[in-house]
């Protein structure tokens, strides 16, 4: 499979006692699709460990070889499809993850940069999500869990695989089921996130240079 052939895309396995994660479901369905001439859908599922993660990551994208890699995780309590733009390099995990490893105040690269910018056109994926009626926004936070540890693992990866042309993170908010259970929490429906993701991709891939509008915040 050639890099132009391909987009990953990835999602976690449930966490902390949820029993499904939207990450998951989401990029399960959209498993083969063809986003737009010469671009097909791979999807993976990943561990929700810290170190496991970014394995099973580094091996599909060197098996794949894909032009665009988008990693999606669960971000409870959020209440739009979020785009990530920093990456910090730092695990400190407020709860353990499934293999039971709690790191506090840990590099995820002993080696590398304080942070990474996201190469996705965050801007323009969000303009576009906004357009067509689906809630998106830009963030300046992925936390300190296995999502901030896979997205800044991916960005550090991407360093040294010229062919991964843009690579990125998109947290999600709970689904309807899983609100039922965190009371006033915000959700989202599957098939509205399975068409944010789609025209996400589509954007992402139509754009050479992202917008230059405010997506900044004050706290």
């Amino acid at each position: 499979m050639n890099a132009p052939d391909c987009l990953l895309i990835t999602g976690f396995e449930p966490f902390d006692g949820e029993s499904v994660n939207p990450s998951a479901q989401l990029v399960l369905r959209l498993q083969g699709e063809a986003i737009a001439p010469g671009a097909r859908v791979e999807a993976v599922v990943l561990p929700c460990e810290f170190g496991a993660a970014l394995q099973v990551l580094e091996a599909h994208v060197d098996r794949l070889r894909p032009r665009l890699v988008l990693c999606c995780g669960q971000a409870g309590g959020r209440t739009a499809l979020s785009f990530e733009r920093v990456a910090i390099n730092l695990d400190d995990a407020r709860i353990p993850d499934n293999a039971g490893a709690q790191p506090i105040d840990r590099p995820v690269q002993a080696a590398g940069p304080a942070a990474y910018f996201t190469t996705l056109p965050v801007k323009a994926m969000t303009q576009a999500l906004r357009g067509a009626g689906v809630p998106a926004e830009v963030s300046y936070t992925a936390g300190t869990f296995v999502c901030n540890h896979v997205f800044y693992g991916l960005m550090h990866l991407a360093q040294r695989r010229p062919w991964l042309r843009q690579a990125g993170f998109m947290h999600l908010p709970y689904l309807p089921e899983q609100a039922a259970q965190h009371p006033h929490a915000a959700s989202m429906a599957l098939d509205t996130m399975g068409a944010g993701l789609r025209l996400a991709l589509r954007t992402a891939l139509a754009t050479t240079q992202d917008l230059q509008v405010s997506e900044g915040t004050l706290c």
